[in-house]
C-alpha cells in the first residue's frame, strides 16, 4: 500500500491542476478535500456539477492507487453521479470513497460527497476504473 504522503506527492507532481488534499487513506478507502473558491461556483452560488464530478473521480483514483500502488495508467471507464442537494459555496467539498470490488482488470467504488461539516451528502457517485494488464 502507498502512504498518504507518497500519494499526495504523486498527485502534486503528476496532476498539479487537481489541487485537493488527501485527508485519510486506508485499504479500499480514501477521503479527500477540495478547497472551494469562487472559481468553482456556478450561477446561483453553488459548487458546479463538473467540480463535484472531478472530486468524485479523484477520490476513486486515490482509493485505487492507495490500495493497488501507483498504477498510473488505470483509467476511468464509467462515472455515474446523483446530485442530491445544493452544496455550500462557502465550504470545502469532502469526498468519502469506498472500493466495492478490486479485481485484476477492474475496480468499482462509490463516493459520497459532502459540504464540510454538513451531515447530509450533496452527491453520490459510483465509478469503474480499468486496470492495465501487467506486462
Amino acid at each position: 500500500m502507498v502512504s498518504k504522503d507518497e500519494l499526495q506527492r504523486f498527485f502534486d507532481a503528476e496532476f498539479p491542476h487537481s489541487r485537493f488534499d488527501i485527508e485519510s487513506l486506508g485499504e479500499r478507502m480514501a477521503v479527500i478535500r477540495k478547497h472551494i473558491t469562487g472559481a468553482h461556483l456556478r450561477p446561483g452560488g453553488t459548487v458546479s456539477g463538473p467540480v463535484l464530478m472531478e472530486v468524485a473521480d479523484a477520490a476513486l483514483y486515490v482509493a485505487l492507487l492507495g490500495t493497488l500502488g501507483l498504477v498510473a495508467l488505470a483509467v476511468t471507464t464509467n462515472l455515474n453521479i446523483n446530485f442530491m442537494r445544493k452544496p455550500r459555496a462557502d465550504r470545502d467539498v469532502i469526498a468519502e470513497c469506498r472500493l466495492l470490488k478490486v479485481g485484476k482488470t477492474m475496480v468499482i467504488g462509490e463516493v459520497s460527497l459532502y459540504s464540510d461539516g454538513e451531515p447530509e451528502p450533496v452527491a453520490h457517485a459510483t465509478g469503474t476504473y480499468a486496470i492495465p494488464p501487467v506486462r
